[in-house]
């Protein structure tokens, strides 16, 4: 008994203070910048602009992200902290995103989103490189779940904030916006007060070209997987549409559109639930085995959108089917990305990754979206579950070692 007392105090906890900081800074994080989201469009419309703008805000944020992220993995590599990146990340992020209160117009809304993008950007791969280096590779599965787990709780509780402040404030969208840097603020805390950053030794300075070639072909190999599964893996929004204009005939536009968004915040729940779950799963079985089966778990809910007749239980099964297999894609992505890739190169690692998947969420919505409007839901689905097939084929034969 003593013997197993004192394993137990030998053994590491996973879920330590820089676990959770890292688990709060993305809960308030993405509850203060999705406060912003949800009511932007209507910010936009009250400027008089098209659905157009909406679309460049959105695209350019996005691809700044996707650059900011690759180079910061680059760069954070080389420094002796990482900390000092994430918190400048985070709070570029809450100023920016409160920043929209101060726009007059659609190209100011445009500048603050960007910058605040920018800052989400470059505190990504670091966050996660802290995150990996504050346990073992043995609780990689479970750290990251968790981390998963608080993010998307900050993206159910951001959205109903919006609503239950959009009365209270009037439509008063400074005000708003301003509110937004009380959870915005916090985890830029959240980084600063708990998060403890082990000694590291930086990697010696070489071009990226150099550093791209050093990345091991494992790795390389994963990222194709993941390249291949993103080229499919649709924004979740469209799922939405789709639920709109199945269950519109039955229950009219008003109802329906309840219905969708209904069906949405129980995606993101269902996500919220299973990403611990993923990594209890990721840290107890093969990875690429499991990431394989949440691969397979995409193509499924594809396949039951092309196969099915779309009714409310249904469309149930797609969105619950939709929130599981994002947990476990983003879980197991970022515990496989850790565990392939040295500790010293956990930056470059971690931001490729993200600029991978950053290409593949925008190709993957607009071949959809174009398929969709062309040649109607099969071709369109379809076309996702071929790519979700083929990336759950490819990741399984990675090997870790």
């Amino acid at each position: 008994m003593q013997a197993d007392d004192a394993q137990s105090k030998r053994r590491p906890r996973w879920l330590n203070g820089t676990v959770l900081g890292i688990g709060l800074a993305s809960l308030f994080a993405d509850w203060s910048h999705e406060i912003a989201t949800t009511v932007m469009p209507a910010f936009l419309a009250t400027m008089g602009v098209a659905a157009a703008w909406l679309g460049i805000i959105e695209g350019v944020s996005d691809g700044l992200s996707s650059f900011a992220k690759m180079a910061s993995g680059y760069y954070t590599d080389k420094l002796p902290r990482r900390k000092p990146i994430a918190v400048a990340g985070y709070l570029v992020t809450a100023l920016g995103t409160a920043a929209f209160g101060l726009a007059t117009s659609a190209w100011h809304v445009l500048l603050a989103r960007a910058a605040a993008w920018f800052g989400r950007g470059v505190r990504t791969p670091v966050r996660k490189a802290l995150l990996a280096a504050a346990v073992t590779p043995e609780t990689y599965g479970r750290a990251f779940g968790f981390e998963r787990m608080m993010d998307t709780l900050g993206a159910i509780v951001g959205p109903a904030t919006a609503l239950l402040l959009l009365p209270l404030v009037g439509h008063h969208y400074p005000t708003l916006f301003a509110l937004t840097l009380i959870p915005g603020l916090l985890a830029v805390a959240a980084i600063t007060l708990l998060v403890r950053e082990r000694q590291r030794k930086p990697v010696p300075h070489i071009s990226f070209g150099a550093r791209l070639r050093a990345l091991p072909p494992r790795y390389r190999k994963f990222l194709v997987a993941v390249g291949l599964f993103g080229a499919g893996d649709f924004a979740h929004t469209l799922l939405i549409l789709l639920a709109t204009q199945k269950l519109t005939p039955e229950l009219g536009a008003a109802k329906a559109a309840s219905v969708a968004v209904g069906l949405y915040v129980a995606h993101n729940v269902f996500y919220a639930a299973f990403a611990l779950v993923a990594g209890w799963l990721a840290d107890r079985f093969p990875k690429p085995r499991v990431l394989a089966a949440g691969y397979g778990m995409a193509a499924v809910m594809a396949m039951l959108i092309i196969a099915l007749p779309l009714n409310v239980w249904t469309l149930a099964a797609v969105f619950v089917l939709g929130g599981v297999y994002v947990a476990i894609e983003e879980t197991l992505e970022d515990s496989l990305c850790a565990e392939l890739v040295g500790a010293e190169h956990h930056g470059m690692g971690f931001g490729v990754l993200a600029t991978v998947n950053g290409v593949g969420d925008f190709v993957s919505s607009a071949v959809v979206g174009v398929l969709w409007t062309a040649f109607g839901t099969s071709v369109a689905f379809g076309y996702s579950a071929v790519l979700f097939m083929a990336g759950a084929l490819l990741v399984g034969r990675v090997r870790r070692t």
